[in-house]
């Protein structure tokens, strides 16, 4: 089919629409795939202009954005406005930005786009709109559970040039992970990353390293039973199923090169415990995806860099790299849909 991925714009207020420019720019020399930007196309002439940069921009429809890309940044127009105000988060352009992802992924759903990758989205003047969303990844599980419906468990996964790390809890306190975590959790996350590891990524026999979540993973109960009483009950079960499964790992020992070697994924049990090894390994070129949903969604691994916007000091390399990993995953998961000959 001749579609092309398709980009949702973000908060205009932050560097998505700098970033998607750019990136269309360096389309050529980075090979970048084909991908079309829901988007207002005014405003993306105006940060154009701004960021002085001779943009040759194309209205486009979905089925045309693929033989538009080579010429002309095709976008596929918003039926709300977006207000060109760099660094200042506006409630007004709160509809537009919903309205880009809800139609990225209608358009994915439909087969008429490849995959959704998601420029970044501020989270407070959606909420001051009436967003009920904590983010993005929620979001996007409710609209894949209205289209298969039944309720789906989105998994993110940090996936860099080093390292792919999935923490099981991720926006919450980290005063609350330990009374939030529980064994079944842990399996659901380890079992849709070990799926999508062969799925998605090509990996035959996964292999998962689990971080404890106390120092030392818990020194046999002496810094935290946590270890022994949920993790370790999980792994077993994973391993019993056949499922390539280690841990509960000490997390200080777990991402040096030798130890990296060893697995495929590292599945950690609060937000910085994975985040902060991924961007220190690689924080222009990381990718943020999103497991267990029925179609491939990417993004960015930064947010939305208001102090920046308009600038032109805004780099696309995360962009990029998530333009990329989403043709590639779509493409595996063509091949996994291709009956045997």
């Amino acid at each position: 089919m001749n579609a092309a991925l398709a980009v949702s714009s973000g908060d205009p207020s932050g560097i998505g629409p700098d970033i998607s420019i750019a990136a269309w720019l360096l389309r050529e020399q980075m090979h970048v795939p084909a991908f079309f930007l829901l988007a207002d196309p005014d405003l993306i002439r105006a940060r154009a202009e701004r960021l002085g940069v001779d943009l040759v921009l194309e209205l486009a429809t979905p089925k045309t954005a693929a033989k538009t890309f080579e010429r002309a940044l095709p976008v596929v127009p918003l039926r709300n406005q977006q207000i060109d105000k760099p660094g200042v988060p506006l409630v007004a352009n709160a509809a537009a930005t919903i309205e880009a992802i809800e139609r990225a992924v209608g358009l994915t759903l439909a087969d008429d786009a490849h995959a959704v990758v998601t420029c970044p989205i501020a989270k407070k003047p959606l909420y001051e709109a009436g967003f009920k969303y904590p983010g993005h990844t929620e979001f996007l599980a409710h609209l894949a559970s209205q289209h298969l419906g039944h309720p789906v468990t989105p998994v993110m996964m940090l996936a860099g040039p080093e390292l792919r790390a999935v923490p099981v809890t991720i926006h919450i306190a980290l005063s609350k992970v330990a009374s939030l975590l529980d064994t079944a959790t842990i399996l659901n996350v380890c079992r849709i990353t070990a799926r999508a590891l062969k799925s998605q990524f090509g990996i035959t026999n996964p292999r998962l390293a689990i971080a404890g979540l106390n120092p030392h993973a818990g020194e046999g109960g002496s810094m935290g039973v946590e270890d022994e009483t949920i993790v370790r009950p999980a792994v077993e079960t994973l391993r019993s199923e056949g499922i390539d499964a280690r841990g509960p790992l000490p997390a200080d020992t777990m991402f040096h090169a030798a130890a990296r070697a060893t697995y495929d994924a590292a599945i950690c049990m609060y937000h910085d415990q994975a985040l902060i090894p991924v961007k220190t390994l690689g924080f222009d070129d990381s990718v943020n995806v999103t497991l267990g949903l029925p179609f491939v969604r990417t993004s960015p691994d930064h947010g939305t860099a208001f102090d920046i916007a308009g600038t032109g000091k805004a780099k696309p390399d995360s962009l990029i790299a998530a333009l990329r990993l989403a043709g590639e995953l779509h493409s595996r998961r063509l091949q996994q849909k291709r009956p045997a000959a």
